[in-house]
Parts: C-alpha cells; structure tokens; sequence
C-alpha cells in the first residue's frame, strides 16, 4: 500500500508536469511537479484532518468514511479498538461474576486498603458487622468495629491466627459468636474474613457437656457400689444387712446398665440410615404393647401406694385405630413407650393417664400422652428434650429415670418426619404429642396387598 502512495504522488507529478512542459516548456515542468506535491501533500492532510475528526467522534463502530492507505489506517483502528473494548467487557464480566460468587460466599468478606479503609464487603460482612456498603465505604476498619477483642488484633498487626467476637446481631437468647481472620496480600492490603461458629461453638458446649453429664450420672452409682463392696469386704455383716446392700448394689448396677442402654440407642439413631417408605406397621399392635408395658411399669411404680393409676387406651375399633405407619417397629414403640413411662413416672399414685390416637381429616395423626401430674413450668419445656435435662434432677432419679428419655423421643420422631410438642402448666398435667405428617400413615383398608406370584 505504501508503494501504491509513492506511484500515486510519481504519477500526478508526471500528469502536472508533462502538461505543464507541452504548455509552457520544459521549466515549467519542475513548476508543475511543485505544484503537484503540494496537491498531494493538501490532499493527504485532509485526510488526516477527517481521521483525527472521526477518531474524536468516538463513534468507531461505524464504516470509515477514508479512503486509501488512511481509510485502511481506520479500519485497523478500528479492530484494535473494537477488540480493546471487548476485552475491556470480558474482564468486567470476570469481575462481576468473581464479586457475585463472593457475595454468595456464606462468610463474611472485607477488603481494606494499607490504611485500614474499607474498599468493598460483601452482604455476610454487613450482617456480621452492621455495615452500609454504600455508607462505609473508606471508612477505617476500626472506627466501626469496636470489639476490644478485635480491636486489640487490628492494633497488634499480628495475623497468625484469627479472633474470637460477638457478631453484631448477638443476644443473650440468641448468642452469635464470629472467628474474624485477617489475610495481608498485595502492596499492604488487608482481606478480612468473618465466619460464623455459633454453631460450632454450640456443637463443642454440648459435647462437653454430654461428656461432664455422662461422667457425673455414671460416677455417682460406681461410687455407691464401690462404697458397698468395700463395705461388704471390711465389715462383719449380719444376713439382713447383707442383703440390705446386695439390693442397693444391683439398684446402682441396674441405673447404670439403662444409662447405657440409652447412650446406645442414641448412638444407634443418630448413625442408622433413616427410616423409608415400604415398611408398614399397624398401630394397634404398638399401642397393645404399650398398654402392657405400661400396666406393668405402673404396678412397680404403685408397689404398696395402695392405689394405681388410671391408664387409658384407645379401643381396638376407636377411629384411626386400623392404621399403618411407615418406618421402624421398634423406634416407633421406643418413642411411644417413653412418652407413657415418663407420664406414669411423674403422676403420683392413683392419677390418670390418658393415651390418644387421632387421624386428622388432612390425613396426618396424633399420638399424645396426657397425665395429671404436677405439670411443667414453661419456662423448662423448650429444653425438655435436651440430654441429662432434667427439671427435678432428685425425683428424676429417684423414679429411675436416665434424662435421655425425651432426646430418644425426638430423635426416633425426627427420623419418621414427625414432631413432638409439649404443653403444661404449673399444677394441670402434662400433653406430650408426636404429629405424623400424611405421606407416613394410610388405612389398613386402603393398603395394596403383596401378591407373591408364582414362576411358571
């Protein structure tokens, strides 16, 4: 292109001069070469001064209106810029999609400057700490989190490991507890990460807890027998005394053989596939078990009150009673059973119980257990299903009981989709209830029998 611009300038200066020499001769034929330079070189800066103009234009998606070796420069231009442009939108694109997954992040994100200021956080991070990120944005980090414990990391500039701090929605109901880390990168930059561990936190309180409670139920009945066989091996015993403490010993053995029992079929729960669909068990065979063992329990509970308790059942032709439930046999009757045991337990002698089947129209049911007992103050039921929770802790052993009966409860009730609800007052009895949602109950008149077919 560039050859074709010199023969382009050669050929009009042949054209101005040879015209001008046939005129005029043969000097005036350097004039007109003159004069055809000049031409050319007004004509190229016209053309310069109509690409300066369209480059200032900024419209360059349109055709260039040059012709030539200019119109050609445009056209490169223009590519260039068209692609500078899109790459310019593609890094954008990248920029906002990075910034939308770290607004998705579940942890709290901020980034600061060298000085502390706040360049961008996303939603978990104005949760966290009550940020505005239209309002704090290059305010100090430190102005707007006052937690001395955070303040005293900020100011000590040592970020090996993170801090410990209440989350900015934090009550005393409702506790919120932050690990804040804080990571140098860049030319001094700082990117603080918020991640809440209430859960955690709440995680590590229980198994401590569980672990002091589980010691504290299992050293108390080894301290009483190992006070007995020392007793037994030391003392000259009559008979009577003998056998005095034989009893008490096998008391303590058997408290503690049901608290193993029970810390077993927690484990055994929590660590089991859940329940399914295809196993179907008919109501009133669990709930005939459970009126025997409840008859039973009842007499050793009444052994010489000289009154037992008044325990209801719902008849074998009582509405709901031909229905199935899907699931295990043996949680289920585990779950019922507990209910009963702990009525009867906490209803004094010669007190009702009444237990209750009922199929609501939506096609979910009821089991409750209800007794006249001396009732719960309300303050306590929330945490009734606790393990070791206990609102008497003395009449709660002194009735055999573990204080892992209820967190069985709704551990075997959580497994067949189901809910247990409390409700009592001080002085009114207890209503414990387990509700079944509709896809784990149906009639047993309704079923689809299993036909087994035979092979020909």
């Amino acid at each position: 292109m560039v050859a074709w611009r010199w023969m382009g300038l050669l050929l009009l200066q042949a054209v101005l001069g040879g015209a001008a020499a046939w005129l005029w001769g043969v000097w005036a034929a350097f004039a007109g070469m003159a004069v055809a330079a000049w031409l050319w070189m007004a004509w190229d800066n016209w053309q310069v001064r109509r690409l300066r103009q369209w480059l200032m234009q900024g419209e360059l998606t349109a055709a260039s209106p040059l012709q030539g070796i200019w119109g050609m420069l445009a056209t490169y231009v223009r590519r260039a810029v068209r692609s500078r442009e899109q790459a310019v939108v593609a890094a954008e694109q990248r920029v906002q999609d990075i910034l939308a997954a770290l607004q998705a992040s579940p942890n709290g994100l901020v980034l600061l400057d060298a000085q502390g200021h706040i360049e961008w956080c996303n939603r978990m991070a104005e949760r966290h700490f009550g940020f505005d990120a239209q309002r704090d944005i290059q305010q100090t980090i430190g102005n707007l989190v006052r937690d001395p414990a955070f303040s005293s990391y900020w100011s000590s500039q040592d970020f090996t490991h993170p801090v410990l701090m209440v989350g900015r929605d934090s009550t005393p109901s409702r506790p919120v507890m932050l690990s804040v880390h804080i990571y140098p990168y860049g030319d001094g930059r700082h990117l603080l990460l918020a991640r809440d561990i209430t859960a955690l936190e709440q995680a590590e309180a229980m198994r401590r807890d569980f672990v002091a409670n589980v010691s504290h139920e299992i050293r108390t009945p080894l301290t009483v027998l190992v006070g007995f066989v020392e007793t037994l091996q030391t003392l000259e015993l009559s008979p009577q005394e003998h056998k005095h403490y034989l009893a008490l010993m096998a008391q303590q053995a058997s408290r503690m053989q049901n608290l193993v029992q029970d810390l077993l079929t927690l484990s055994r729960l929590e660590g089991s596939p859940l329940p399914g669909l295809s196993d179907w068990f008919p109501v009133s065979a669990m709930l005939r078990q459970c009126a025997i063992e409840a008859q039973a329990l009842s007499k050793l509970l009444t052994k010489g009150a000289g009154a037992v308790h008044a325990i209801t059942f719902p008849a074998a032709d009582a509405p709901g009673m031909d229905w199935e439930i899907a699931g295990t046999q043996a949680e289920l009757i585990s779950a019922f059973s507990n209910l009963i045991s702990n009525a009867l337990r906490y209803t004094p002698a010669g007190g009702s119980v009444q237990v209750r089947w009922e199929v609501q129209p939506d096609g979910s049911a009821c089991f409750s257990v209800k007794d006249s007992g001396p009732g719960i103050d309300p303050a306590h039921i929330g945490r009734l299903t606790e393990r070791f929770y206990r609102v008497d802790r003395s009449r709660s052993r002194d009735t055999g009981g573990t204080g892992l009966g209820l967190a069985i409860v709704k551990h075997s009730l959580q497994r067949h989709d189901a809910k247990l609800e409390i409700h009592s007052q001080l002085g009114a009895g207890a209503t414990f209830s387990a509700l079944f949602p509709a896809n784990r109950l149906r009639s047993a008149r309704h079923a689809q029998p299993v036909v087994d077919v035979e092979p020909k």
